[in-house]
């Protein structure tokens, strides 16, 4: 490497409710030579910002634009309606967008969600943020439909939060620049992402398979061991048969001699 080239880096992108820090560690872990770098990004923002080169590759909501992006869906999130600690919708534990229908629902200028038509009675002006839109949650001025993340993130003390069904739910997929600047290094991302081990055919330093010789003689021991035992014991055994005899005629050989030598009676 040369004094003007720069040491690699890989920069991750990723909108505000997803939590990126475990995919972080495997990376350090796995490539500690190769720093990672993370900026936030709105959902809105996201896409047009890996088309610039700003990040290598980012998780965003979907849907967004395809146009010179790759995309690899996730996981999805469960659709939230964030309420005040004492409204009635508190006493359950899930709700129907149907059953909001008598109530003001916030619909902030960076909503993720894919609606036809938001539930509802609209207010008068739309938040500029999902953030603005949790205050006035917290003002009484209506309710506000999120991705359970966003209830997660922007969570007060004065305000809980329920499921609601009949809704669409937000989408979180990895995505990256069709043309990426780094390309091996946004296959590693893409593998860590998608559980692949370390030892796995794409990954960056497989383990070595162990040489031939050395599961022969792994294998080869234990023979060697049992071929000693087995002629042991034969060798035992032969051993034993003539030392048996010996012992025993040994035995009778005094007592005939000792026939032979008694002295008569005159």
């Amino acid at each position: 490497m040369t004094g003007s080239e720069e040491s690699p880096a890989f920069r991750l992108a990723y909108v505000p409710g997803v939590t990126p820090s475990k995919w972080v560690r495997i990376w350090n872990e796995r490539l500690p030579d190769v720093p990672l770098t993370l900026t936030t990004v709105s959902a809105a923002e996201a896409p047009g910002l890996l088309r610039a080169r700003g990040a290598d590759a980012g998780f965003v909501r979907l849907p967004i634009d395809r146009t010179d992006l790759s995309a690899i869906p996730l996981y999805t999130e469960t659709t939230v309606v964030v309420i005040p600690k004492d409204h009635l919708v508190a006493a359950v534990e899930e709700v129907s967008a149907e059953e909001l229908a008598d109530e003001i629902v916030l619909h902030p200028l960076d909503d993720t969600l894919d609606w036809e038509r938001p539930p509802g009675r609209p207010a008068l002006e739309r938040p500029a943020t999902t953030e603005d839109a949790v205050e006035l949650v917290a003002a009484g001025v209506g309710l506000l439909v999120v991705p359970q993340s966003l209830a997660r993130l922007y969570h007060r003390k004065d305000l809980t939060y329920r499921t609601l069904t009949g809704v669409p739910e937000s989408r979180v997929a990895l995505s990256w620049a069709e043309e990426e600047i780094a390309p091996d290094l946004v296959e590693e991302f893409i593998g860590i992402v998608r559980g692949r081990t370390v030892n796995s055919s794409r990954g960056r330093t497989p383990t070595p398979p162990q040489p031939k010789t050395k599961r022969a003689d792994k294998s080869g021991a234990p023979r060697k061991a049992a071929a000693g035992k087995s002629s042991g014991k034969a060798s035992g055994k032969a051993a034993g048969k003539p030392g048996g005899k010996n012992a025993r005629g040994g035995a009778g050989a005094p007592k005939s001699g000792a026939k032979r030598g008694k002295p008569r009676r005159p």
